[in-house]
């Protein structure tokens, strides 16, 4: 009888325990899918601009040499869309764009087939520890104030520093938090812009130095290098400066440029902020990037937005002026001019 019974005891707390223990690893896969994140997120944009001194259309019409938003009358920006995947230790990337922002975007990268290519970045990362990260795979530069997604820039045009520097690297970077708002940032990547493969064996190679949101960047690309500073202060609670220098070397006394822009941004209210973008722009030799055709060419541009939110949508007034040391655009009746003054509405939804 003591027997029957030290037999059915050892049954039950075999049952329990195996229940206790399929409990326990159940809750531990609800945890672990817990700490497991899928988003999907992006934006949609289109624009109207029209030229106030210049054609709107035929061989007379101009534009800024800067990317973006150069199409007359009514115009579409992209489709972005963003899928992220954030685990306790691992994740990805996968950033997709289409539309004419998005082709002028990955411009460097249909090298693997003509189709075209759609991919803005694509990339996983590791989080080896707490402060060192691995990513590898395609992803937007770290050069510069101003970023490819609209709806991360404060003014919808852009820069000249913005689109003569890199849009996009693919390689293997290591970020390191140092503690006390110091980062640090290596990268090992495909030459700049080529980002499906390696189509020449060469490399390039970047580092970034962070403090408290300043940033010192540096990327050295087959002999050619650019180095350039990023930041910005919030002078109060409503105002803003940021702040943008880049030198740019072309490799085999190839030509270059330099510059720098201000940003400052004034918050009138909780749905409405006006902001400036002032910046110099300085040809090394002849790059290209102005339009004039000539050595040593600059461009002083001012950009005036106002930024309106409502909800989701942000609406973007815009007038911007470019003024050139050389002609670099064309009047209405086709006669060479130095300045250009232009208007844009944009309307910039993010999901």
């Amino acid at each position: 009888m003591k027997t029957s019974i030290k037999t059915n005891y050892v049954k039950y707390l075999f049952i329990v325990s195996f229940l206790m223990l399929g409990t326990t690893a159940f809750a531990q896969e609800e945890e672990a899918a817990a700490e497991k994140k899928f988003s999907i997120s992006g934006t949609v944009d289109a624009y109207y601009r029209a030229n106030l001194n210049s054609a709107n259309s035929g061989s007379n019409y101009s534009a800024p040499g800067s990317s973006f938003a150069n199409l007359p009358g009514f115009a579409l920006g992209m489709a972005n869309v963003i899928a992220n995947y954030e685990g306790d230790k691992v994740g990805f990337t996968a950033d997709l764009v289409f539309g004419p922002r998005g082709t002028d975007a990955v411009f460097a990268s249909p090298l693997y087939s003509n189709t075209g290519d759609i991919i803005n970045q694509l990339y996983v990362y590791w989080n080896v520890s707490e402060s060192v990260t691995l990513t590898f795979g395609n992803w937007n530069t770290f050069l510069g104030y101003e970023v490819i997604s609209p709806a991360g820039n404060f003014n919808y045009s852009t820069s000249y520093l913005f689109s003569y520097g890199p849009f996009s690297h693919t390689g293997l970077k290591a970020d390191f938090d140092l503690g006390s708002d110091w980062s640090l940032m290596l990268a090992v990547m495909n030459p700049t812009d080529i980002t499906e493969f390696n189509p020449n064996g060469k490399y390039a190679y970047g580092a970034q130095l962070g403090y408290s949101g300043q940033y010192l960047n540096f990327v050295a690309d087959d002999g050619a290098f650019e180095i350039d500073f990023t930041g910005g202060f919030d002078l109060s609670d409503e105002f803003y400066l940021g702040i943008n220098a880049a030198y740019f070397d072309g490799a085999d006394d190839g030509p270059g440029f330099y510059g720098a822009a201000l940003y400052p941004q004034y918050k009138t209210s909780d749905v409405f902020t006006i902001g400036l973008r002032g910046e110099y722009f300085s040809e090394d030799g002849n790059f290209g990037a102005i339009g004039t055709g000539v050595d040593d060419s600059s461009v002083f541009a001012v950009t005036l937005t106002g930024s309106a939110t409502i909800g989701d949508l942000v609406i973007k007034p815009e007038l911007r002026l470019d003024s050139t040391s050389d002609d670099a655009f064309l009047d209405s009746d086709g006669d060479p001019m130095s300045g250009l003054s232009s208007f844009v509405l944009a309307a910039v939804y993010a999901f």
